[in-house]
C-alpha cells in the first residue's frame, strides 16, 4: 500500500548519526561504480537505508548488553572471560550473541542498497552481491526491512540461525579458523585442501571492505587483532592486480606467479604421499587466445600459472574428481554456460628421481590414458561446460609425472603446449562419435560445424550428403532439415514437432533423438523427456548423450553460447531424464481385451 504523506517524509528527512567511513579504491577488480560519484562506502546506500542499519547495529550492542544480564540471571559465571580466549561465561554468552547478531545486519547490507536490483521472474528483490562484484545499476529496488517481503530483517535472521542449529555444538567436533601466510605455513603429516586465487579474476579484500565496514564496529573489541585496521589489509593478497602494481600488468602478473611458486614449493616440504594435497580450482580455460602453427588456441593465464607453481614446486597431479560445487540458481549461471563444478587436482611429490619423456611418448600416453578417463567423467554426465577443465587432471598427470618433456630438438615443451595437446585430445575423443552414427546424423554435425543453424546452399548440402552415403532427400524426409528455394537449413530444438515416436519413424536418427529430447524435457519436464527415451531404441541413449557432449564442444568452439546452455543442459539433466527412462519402462503396459 503507498505510504501516508507522513511516513514518507519521515523517510526523505532521515539523517543517520553516523556512516561508515572509508574510501573505495580508485581502481579495482570487480568495481564499476567509482566513475559514478560513489567513492566512498556511505554513498552505496541511501539516508534512510544509512539510518537503518545504524539503527540495527546500535541494537546489537543492547541485545549484548541484555544477554549479558540475561545470561547472569540463569546462572552462569560471571568470569569476565572473553569468548576469543575461549569464555564459557555471562561474558562469552553475551559475545556470541553479538557476533551472530552483526552478521545479521551484514546480511542486511547487501540487501538494503541503492545497487540491488529488481527480479522480474520471481517478483522480488536481488541483493548487491548477486557476483562478486559491484557493478554499476541504473534504477534499484529497495527492501523494506519491516516487511514480510524479500531482504526483511526477519529473513535475515532467519538464516543466520539455521546456520548456527546446524554447526557442530560438542567440543569434540570443533573445529578452528586461523589467519596465516601459506609462505610461512610449517606442519608435519597433515591434510592440506586449498582453492587458490584465481589470477586477475575477483578482488577479494577490496570487495570484503564492504561487509568489513559495518560489521568493524560491533566486533572490534571483541576480536581486537581482526578488526585493528580501519578497512582490509590488502598488501599480501595474493591476486593479479595490476592497480596496485602501478597499472602494471607484467608487475603484477609476476608478483602472482612467483607468489603461486613460493606457496606450493613451501607446501612441498610437509605433504607427504600419505596425505595429499588436494587443489580445487573453477575456471575457464578461455581468458586468452594464441596462434600455434597457424591454428588459433584458447588459453587460459590462471590455469597454466596454477599449474606450472604446481610443477616447478615439485608436484605432480595423479587424480582429477569433478565436484558439484556450484548452485544452479546463482545469477551467473541463469541462462549462460558458467561452470557447474569444481575440478579437485589431487597432487602427491613427484620423486626426484622421475624420468623424462619425449613428446612423442607423452602423446602416445595421453592417446593410452585420457579416453578412458574422459568416459568415466561422461558416465557420470560431468557437465559438457566443465568437461575441458576436468580433462586437465589426467592430460597433466601424464605429464607431471615426468621430470621433463621434451621436444624432438631437446627443448622441454612448456605448460601452454601440454594444454594445448591435452585440448586436442579431447576434440579429437569427442569426434570419434562421428564414425558410429548413422549417415544422416553424420551429414548433420558437418553441416551444423559449417552453418550452425543458419541456410546454406542447396548445392553444398547435396555434395555434403553424398559423401556420407545419402540423400538430401532422405535427410529431409528425416526431420532434420528444412529445404526451399535452393537453401537447406537444420531444425532447432523449437522446431521439432510434437508427438515424434521414435518406434513409428521409418528414418529415426540420433541428431533427432538429441533434439527432440531436449524440446520434450524444456518445455515438458525430465519425466516426459524420460518417457519419450524410453521409447528409443536400447543402443541410442548413449550415442544421444555422447552427441550432446560433442555438439556443446563445437558450440562452445565456435562461440554459439545460446546452442551451447542447452546442450550442457540436456547432460547435466541426463542421470534424471535415465531414471524416468528405467521408471517408465518398468510399468506394465496396458492390454486390450479382445
Amino acid at each position: 500500500h503507498d505510504p501516508t504523506p507522513e511516513a514518507e517524509e519521515l523517510a526523505r528527512s532521515a539523517e543517520p548519526e553516523w556512516k561508515p567511513m572509508g574510501n573505495l579504491p580508485k581502481k579495482a577488480l570487480s568495481f564499476r561504480v567509482q566513475l559514478y560519484g560513489m567513492d566512498e562506502y556511505h554513498k552505496l546506500f541511501t539516508a534512510r537505508q544509512l539510518t537503518a542499519l545504524t539503527t540495527f547495529s546500535d541494537l546489537v550492542s543492547e541485545a549484548r548488553q541484555q544477554a549479558h544480564q540475561d545470561a547472569l540471571d540463569t546462572g552462569l559465571p560471571d568470569d569476565d572471560i572473553p569468548l576469543r580466549d575461549g569464555g564459557q561465561g555471562a561474558r562469552a554468552y553475551s559475545e556470541a550473541v553479538a557476533v551472530y547478531l552483526s552478521f545479521v545486519v551484514d546480511r542486511g547490507t547487501d540487501s538494503w542498497s541503492n545497487l540491488t536490483t529488481w527480479i522480474k521472474s520471481g517478483e522480488q528483490i536481488s541483493h548487491l552481491f548477486a557476483r562478486q562484484a559491484i557493478p554499476m545499476v541504473w534504477d534499484y529496488a529497495e527492501a523494506n526491512p519491516f516487511s514480510d517481503s524479500t531482504g526483511n530483517w526477519t529473513a535475515h535472521l532467519n538464516w543466520v540461525w539455521k546456520v548456527i542449529e546446524r554447526l557442530p555444538a560438542q567440543a569434540r567436533a570443533l573445529g578452528f579458523s586461523n589467519q596465516k601466510d601459506a609462505t610461512q605455513l610449517t606442519g608435519n603429516a597433515i591434510t592440506l585442501s586449498t582453492d587458490p586465487p584465481y589470477y586477475d579474476n575477483i578482488g577479494y579484500a577490496d570487495l570484503s571492505d564492504f561487509f568489513y565496514v559495518w560489521i568493524r564496529g560491533n566486533l572490534r573489541d571483541i576480536y581486537p587483532d581482526i578488526f585493528s585496521t580501519m578497512l582490509v589489509p590488502k598488501a599480501e593478497e595474493l591476486i593479479a592486480s595490476r592497480y596496485r602494481h602501478n597499472n602494471s600488468q607484467p608487475a603484477a602478473s609476476e608478483y602472482f606467479e612467483s607468489g603461486m611458486l613460493e606457496t606450493f614449493t613451501n607446501i612441498r616440504k610437509f605433504v607427504t604421499d600419505e596425505y595429499p594435497l588436494t587443489v580445487y580450482y573453477a575456471f575457464k580455460q578461455q581468458d586468452a587466445s594464441f596462434l600455434k602453427d597457424g591454428v588459433l588456441h584458447r588459453a587460459s593465464t590462471s590455469w597454466e600459472t596454477m599449474l606450472t607453481s604446481l610443477i616447478k614446486a615439485g608436484f605432480m597431479i595423479c587424480g582429477t574428481w569433478p565436484m558439484r560445487t556450484e548452485r544452479g540458481g546463482r545469477m551467473n549461471a541463469i541462462a549462460t554456460n558458467a561452470l557447474a563444478s569444481s575440478i579437485i587436482l589431487v597432487c602427491r611429490p613427484r620423486p626426484h628421481d622421475a624420468s623424462i619423456l619425449s613428446l612423442g611418448a607423452f602423446l602416445q600416453a595421453l592417446r593410452r590414458e585420457l579416453p578412458p578417463a574422459l568416459k568415466a567423467m561422461q558416465s557420470g554426465s560431468i557437465a559438457p561446460v566443465d568437461l575441458a577443465q576436468a580433462s586437465i587432471g589426467p592430460g597433466m598427470a601424464i605429464y607431471s609425472r615426468a621430470s621433463r618433456v621434451l621436444e624432438a630438438d631437446g627443448s622441454p615443451i612448456d605448460i601452454r603446449t601440454a594444454l594445448m595437446r591435452i585440448n586436442e585430445e579431447l576434440q579429437n575423443h569427442l569426434a570419434q562419435i562421428d564414425g558410429d552414427l548413422d549417415a544422416e546424423s553424420r551429414f548433420a554435425i558437418d553441416w551444423f560445424k559449417q552453418h550452425g543453424f543458419k541456410d546454406g546452399l542447396y548445392g553444398e548440402a547435396e555434395t555434403l550428403v553424398h559423401a556420407k552415403n545419402t540423400s538430401v532427400d532422405t535427410v529431409n524426409k528425416s526431420g532434420l532439415v528444412i529445404s526451399g528455394g535452393g537453401k537447406v537449413r537444420l531444425k532447432d530444438w523449437p522446431e521439432m514437432e510434437p508427438g515424434w515416436d521414435p518406434q513409428k519413424d521409418k528414418y529415426p536418427t540420433v541428431w533427432e533423438a538429441v533434439h527432440h529430447l531436449i524440446e520434450r524435457a524444456t518445455n515438458h519436464g525430465d519425466k516426459a523427456a524420460g518417457e519419450l527415451l524410453a521409447r528409443m531404441p536400447g543402443d541410442m541413449g548413449g550415442e544421444v548423450r555422447d552427441l550432446a557432449y560433442r555438439l556443446y564442444e563445437i558450440c562452445d568452439r565456435e562461440g554459439w553460447a545460446e546452442h551451447a546452455f542447452y546442450y550442457n543442459d540436456f547432460v547435466v539433466r541426463w542421470p534424471q531424464i535415465s531414471e524416468e527412462a528405467l521408471r517408465h519402462k518398468r510399468q506394465p503396459e496396458q492390454t486390450t481385451l479382445m
